[in-house]
């Protein structure tokens, strides 16, 4: 029969093993599920989510592009993307037209979000209905003039806009989005693709998984923190070949169904 002694010293390793078994996750194995910037680490310490004009945190950031700005804007073009027209008393009359009358507007102003201090810089929509109140849309920002591939890195927020109503935090006249972020994102790398206009595409770590996230308009979001990268074929050519897929790290990519079954656990739609 053990003395108390020897199960006093056996609850002791007990105590050890799960404290190193807990500071190996959390420190060593965790960590590394969680971060893969290793394919573009010029944007490691860079903020993943965009700001309002009030400062108030905005969209996630949720996908890149690796070119020049006439490639990004040739590449969107192809992929049926059109450019949006900047916020102006023209595009604003235009754009409550759109919406109260019931009309397409394939170029209504996307309004101001900042990243870094600045507005977006360049910006795109595709349509959603007969109107401007729905649409899919994109903001990129320039953030490094030479990325891993030698070229320029955009870095951009794509998101859904279901409707027109007023923000839940200034009660300012906004578009409301809708919360499943990612697919908006994969809606543009597929077209993307679907355009030849892509050589490369790969992840890299972005906000991390977002269950209950909430953006400057106080519209709830989701996303499993993931930044789709796309470099894009230069000068405006057709790629021959479809685009090469570098897939996650195997323990990011099971991070990725983990997340999709609490996302489906939770009720998330």
């Amino acid at each position: 029969m053990a003395s108390g002694h020897t199960k006093t010293r056996r609850v002791w390793h007990w105590v050890l093993a799960a404290f190193l078994v807990w500071a190996a996750a959390a420190y060593i194995i965790l960590p590394r599920l969680w971060t893969h910037h290793e394919r573009q680490p010029g944007i490691r310490h860079m903020p993943m989510v965009t700001q309002t004009k009030q400062g108030i945190p905005g969209d996630p950031i949720d996908v890149g592009l690796v070119g020049t700005k006439e490639d990004v804007i040739r590449a969107m073009v192809a992929a049926g993307w059109r450019p949006a027209d900047p916020v102006t008393l023209k595009s604003s009359v235009a754009i409550v037209g759109s919406v109260v009358l019931g009309r397409a507007d394939p170029q209504a102003p996307v309004s101001p979000l900042f990243y870094d201090g600045r507005m977006q810089d360049l910006a795109f929509e595709k349509e959603v209905g007969k109107s401007a109140d729905r649409r899919d849309h994109v903001r990129f920002w320039k953030v490094l003039d030479v990325g891993a591939e030698r070229e320029p890195v955009w870095l951009g927020s794509a998101t859904y806009d279901r409707g027109v109503g007023l923000s839940h935090y200034t009660a300012a006249v906004t578009h409301h989005i809708g919360p499943d972020v990612d697919a908006v994102r994969d809606l543009l790398i597929d077209d993307l693709k679907a355009a030849d206009a892509v050589r490369t595409v790969y992840q890299v770590t972005g906000l991390g998984p977002t269950l209950f996230g909430r953006n400057g308009g106080g519209d709830a979001y989701y996303t499993d923190g993931e930044i789709w990268f796309a470099w894009l074929m230069p000068d405006g050519e057709k790629n021959p070949k479809p685009a090469i897929i570098i897939a996650p790290p195997p323990a990011v990519g099971a991070k990725d169904a983990i997340w999709s079954a609490v996302a489906n656990l939770v009720g998330v739609e």
